[in-house]
């Protein structure tokens, strides 16, 4: 989990010599300053001298975290889009496969915390896509250049400090406390203090792992979402439809109104029927505004939100795990004249970029800067708005040729 994040390997030298921040020697001075600023709060903060020193020693600044902190998909991009990648076929398939696989172990993560399987999963496949994508950013390194560059220095000073912690009582090796740019790490991305605060060890070997275990990760993840006040009788949200003419300047998902007040103003379910009953209060949500689909999200969503602070990452989850449980698409369309594109069908744009002659690197469904040229090159020879967005509109025009 990654609060200003979304979704992410250690080369072969990483595995049998030293961590990456000591391969060689610091040569940034200010960065030393910064660092050795954080010796006595890293002290204070139960860090001992010497374990920041062997920590920290040689280690020099990734200055890349700093623009992926300026710039985070989660609120940067259309929800369509974001959705699309998220939320597609290839990830509900997956899923469902895990849901099967690991049955037993949800069952009793569920008895134990109350957390439906179905969710549990859902922050699996969005945070790790299922433990295939970690992420590969040493977190000491990292979290040291965020503690010392950039925004929210404090908030990264604190994650540091536990870091240092983990690798200090030996619960993770250096070499394998890797992860996003953000600082989390294992399946379930854990930032370094919710680790410390919320990481369980469900699979009896003494010891919470949440890279190399499924189970503590299932189970940490319920943990923290039933800490966050998730009620195991409620469900998230679900989609509606608003009158004509509704007004929702004054609305939000934190201005909560009881179902029947939502009713007395015309609110229905998507499909027309009356609201339920014998739910708690709900704040209406609606992503792309009037005219696109419209949520009323409950206490459980406020959970989900606070596992990775953005309605757009609590929506792809909410979404995600009412399609494991065989729900299935949202029913309004978006607002677009132009969707977003699966993962799959990012993978068969980056292709078709490259039978018209673009350097883009790796097929990898991430369409990095050399996608975004090349789709600009193409939405000019073909008379498209050059936005170096990848949609509907350019991958059909591709396939046509």
């Amino acid at each position: 989990m990654t609060l200003l994040r979304s979704p992410l390997l250690l080369t072969t030298v990483l595995l049998v010599c030293a961590p990456a921040w000591a391969q060689a020697p610091a040569t940034n001075p200010g960065f030393e300053t910064c660092l050795n600023a954080l010796r006595a709060p890293a002290s204070a903060a139960g860090v001992r001298d010497a374990a920041f020193t062997q920590f920290t020693q040689g280690l020099v600044p990734d200055m890349s975290v700093i623009d992926k902190l300026n710039f985070q998909p989660e609120f940067r991009t259309a929800i369509w889009d974001y959705l699309a990648g998220l939320v597609d076929e290839q990830r509900v398939n997956e899923g469902l496969a895990r849901l099967a696989q690991h049955a037993d172990t949800l069952a009793r993560v569920q008895e134990r915390y109350g957390v439906d399987p179905a969710t549990v999963v859902a922050v699996w496949g969005v945070e790790s896509n299922y433990g295939q994508t970690f992420g590969s950013s040493p977190l000491v390194q990292s979290l040291g250049t965020l503690s010392c560059y950039g925004r929210r220095q404090g908030y990264f000073r604190t994650e540091l400090f536990a870091a240092l912690r983990i690798l200090q009582a030996g619960h993770i090796a250096p070499e394998r406390l890797v992860g996003s740019w953000a600082g989390a790490f294992g399946h379930t991305q854990f930032m370094p203090s919710t680790f410390e605060r919320l990481a369980v060890d469900f699979d009896g070997d003494g010891r919470a792992d949440l890279m190399d275990s499924a189970p503590d990760a299932l189970a940490s993840t319920a943990n923290y979402l039933a800490r966050a006040g998730w009620q195991s009788d409620q469900p998230w949200g679900f989609e509606v439809k608003l009158p004509r003419g509704f007004n929702t300047s004054a609305e939000g998902r934190r201005t909560k109104r009881t179902m029947g007040d939502w009713a007395a103003r015309g609110v229905t379910r998507v499909d027309g029927t009356p609201l339920p009953t014998g739910t708690g209060a709900a704040g209406l949500l609606t992503p792309a505004g009037v005219p696109g689909p419209a949520f009323l999200v409950l206490r459980n969503f406020d959970a989900i939100y606070s596992y990775n602070a953005s309605e757009s990452y609590g929506l792809a989850i909410a979404h995600l795990a009412d399609r494991l449980r065989g729900g299935g698409p949202f029913v309004t369309p978006w607002p677009t004249d132009d969707p977003g594109l699966s993962r799959a069908e990012r993978r068969e744009l980056q292709t078709l970029l490259i039978l018209r002659g673009h350097d883009i690197g790796e097929v990898d469904g991430m369409l990095g800067e050399r996608s975004r040229v090349a789709i600009r090159a193409e939405q000019q020879r073909l008379g498209q708005e050059p936005s170096g967005r990848g949609g509907q509109k350019l991958l059909k025009a591709l396939r046509g040729g």
